[in-house]
């Protein structure tokens, strides 16, 4: 049968099939042997990661694409979970820790991401595929236009590294947009803050991200000491800053 993409599922169907085998190639030996795929689709990149793998789910709700998989695969290579990714409860239905894969869907990607971060116990690395801006910014450092929300948050729990670009000619039908593969691997350090409160201070910060770290952080109704990170810009602190700061605005 013949999947057709939804513009509104974001599907961009890939047909290179060596850039499936090099994304699949990207997850790291050794790590963990449990994958779960998002919006496997056509399977493009399915093929690859059922050799590589203990257990296999693929979180999949377009039913064109869940009735093209279940014609064309054996039962006992992958198990098709009927729900969104970002809807399910991962850590119920998956009793064990399991790797993230993807050609992720463009139009959710970056809640992909912020759910990965908040599972981030149970899922100790995220590889695939984004579009290019976004995969470029989830892996920027202070300093730069790009470095955002998703920057720190994302490195406050994975290295993040970004693998290779992606034109838009090997897709069906081809998106506007380059993409880029990225590796999140989890890191081992300790962050040395809550990392609730971090995020709460980081997106009051980038919330106001022309102002200064002194008026964002008015939204979060705290009072605020005088410190060297008041007159600077969300942009301009790095990761550590971040966590420098939000232990002085939470002593407790």
């Amino acid at each position: 049968m013949r999947v057709k993409a939804k513009k509104h599922l974001g599907q961009h169907f890939l047909k290179d099939l060596s850039i499936a085998e090099k994304i699949a190639a990207s997850i790291p030996e050794g790590l963990c042997d449990n994958i779960l795929e998002v919006g496997p689709g056509t399977a493009a990149l399915t093929n690859f990661l059922i050799p590589r793998k203990e257990s296999l789910w693929l979180s999949e709700i377009d039913r064109d694409s869940i009735a093209y998989l279940k014609e064309n695969y054996h039962d006992d290579e992958f198990e098709i979970i009927e729900r969104s990714f970002l809807d399910a409860d991962w850590e119920s239905l998956i009793k064990e820790p399991f790797i993230v894969a993807g050609n992720f869907p463009y139009n959710i990607s970056s809640q992909i991401v912020f759910k990965a971060i908040d599972m981030s116990d149970n899922v100790p690395a995220l590889v695939g595929m984004f579009q290019k801006e976004l995969a470029e910014r989830i892996c920027a450092g202070p300093g730069s236009k790009t470095y955002g929300v998703i920057s720190v948050l994302a490195q406050a729990v994975y290295d993040c590294e970004y693998l290779f670009t992606v034109n838009e000619d090997v897709f069906s039908p081809p998106p506007k947009v380059k993409s880029g593969v990225i590796r999140l691997v989890k890191s081992n350090k300790d962050l040395g803050c809550d990392p609730k409160r971090l995020k709460q201070v980081v997106k009051a910060t980038f919330n106001q991200r022309r102002k200064t770290i002194r008026n964002g952080l008015k939204s979060l109704g705290i009072e605020v000491p005088e410190n060297e990170f008041l007159t600077r810009r969300p942009e301009q602190l790095s990761l550590e800053e971040f966590v420098a700061l939000t232990n002085i605005l939470f002593t407790d």
